[in-house]
């Protein structure tokens, strides 16, 4: 038996967040991490303007800089035939205006390093199999080993994708037709301009691409569950496959990947959950996707998981802890309704058609989209 005064369960941006918050604030705390890293993860690898200052605050702003991708100052769009680019809307007079990207397996090891080195103790890789409110049980993934840690304040971080024994982690459900799948791949010599990040629409999913770290370009994309079915060839990898098919409904998309070489391989993970969930339960705080997501297509996914994991770690510091779920709709349900609507609307072919002219003659819709999206909405909380 181990006590602690938090006991943190999962190790991406949200919990490692959580947990170098509470322990720079004097905090003991442990986390549980099931996974090795450095780690690959099916994701855009985009984090906005509103986030830099955040890792600032973390101490890996400087880190983080000097491995990430250019400052992705134009927000675009590619469909069917067309291509359309506009600003990406400068967060104020920050001294860091533009989001960039960072590779989860830079970017997760860099936030746990960070909160190993703020004092908190790190279980890895330890997988959690039993929770109650005070207390959970776990097992080492290598020697099968168990431990018990104690707590007065229990955290979930552990995504929303896939099923587990926790009371928070998702029941798997029934396959639908609409069910989707996410897709990532980075590519070498990829013609796609230096600080573009363009959102890709196709028929039945929706994508997007930047220039990450390391000279490559990121390709993440959903892909419902009857479109994949349709396009799938016997014998051929599903990433394949839905390269293939994508690049099929998109001229500009086949432009900057005509010469663009694959790196490694792709990943897939599926389905995700969005959607807005409950912020506690059972006793315990929930924060990134367990929380709740935002569809991929706004490129708010790390944002938000970060940005959760500092609103939950203020509000435990300040003795708020009952103001969580209220705040956390207030920052983060707009976000969630903007990116359904753009999701819903790029996979819709008829709904792209009628958009198309107007956006090509009005390009700046793009950027205040871009905004709505978050990119440039500081978060804070009238609590603190």
């Amino acid at each position: 038996m181990h006590s602690f005064d938090a006991v943190v369960i999962g190790g991406g941006p949200a919990g490692s967040t959580a947990a170098l918050l509470l322990a720079r604030a004097g905090w003991s705390v442990a986390l549980v991490e099931r996974v090795p890293f450095p780690r690959r993860k099916v994701c855009g690898e985009f984090l906005s303007a509103t986030n830099l200052p955040l890792l600032a605050e973390l101490g890996v702003a400087a880190a983080f800089t000097e491995l990430a991708g250019p400052e992705v100052r134009r927000v675009g769009l590619f469909a069917r035939d067309r291509a359309i680019a506009a600003d990406m809307p400068r967060l104020g007079r920050e001294r860091y205006g533009w989001g960039r990207a960072l590779s989860r397996e830079h970017l997760d090891t860099l936030l746990l390093e960070r909160a190993a080195a703020e004092g908190v103790h790190v279980w890895q890789p330890w997988s959690v199999v039993q929770v109650r409110p005070d207390a959970c049980t776990m097992v080492s993934v290598k020697t099968r080993d168990t431990a018990e840690l104690r707590a007065r304040v229990m955290i979930a971080a552990h995504g929303s994708w896939e099923p587990g024994q926790l009371p928070t982690q998702p029941a798997r459900g029934r396959p639908r037709a609409s069910d989707l799948f996410g897709f990532k791949a980075h590519f070498l010599n990829c013609r796609l301009p230096a600080g573009l990040m363009p959102l890709l629409t196709f028929p039945g999913g929706y994508g997007g691409m930047v220039h990450t770290d390391h000279g490559r370009v990121s390709l993440s994309c959903c892909v419902r569950r009857d479109t994949l079915e349709r396009c799938r060839e016997a014998g051929k990898p599903a990433g394949a496959c839905v390269l293939q098919y994508i690049t099929a409904a998109s001229e500009p998309l086949r432009h900057v990947l005509d010469r663009a070489v694959l790196e490694d391989r792709w990943r897939s993970a599926g389905p995700i959950r969005p959607g807005i969930r409950s912020r506690t339960r059972g006793g315990m705080f929930l924060v990134g996707n367990a929380a709740g997501e935002a569809h991929p297509a706004i490129a708010e996914g790390i944002s938000m998981a970060m940005q959760s994991g500092w609103l939950l770690a203020r509000h435990l510091i300040a003795g708020t802890a009952t103001d969580y779920a209220r705040d956390w709709r207030r920052v983060f349900a707009p976000r969630i309704h903007a990116a359904a609507f753009v999701a819903h609307w790029a996979m819709s072919p008829w709904a792209v058609a009628m958009a198309l002219p107007i956006l090509q003659a009005f390009p700046a819709v793009l950027t205040e989209g871009a905004r709505t999206a978050g990119k440039v909405t500081p978060i804070c909380s009238p609590s603190f």
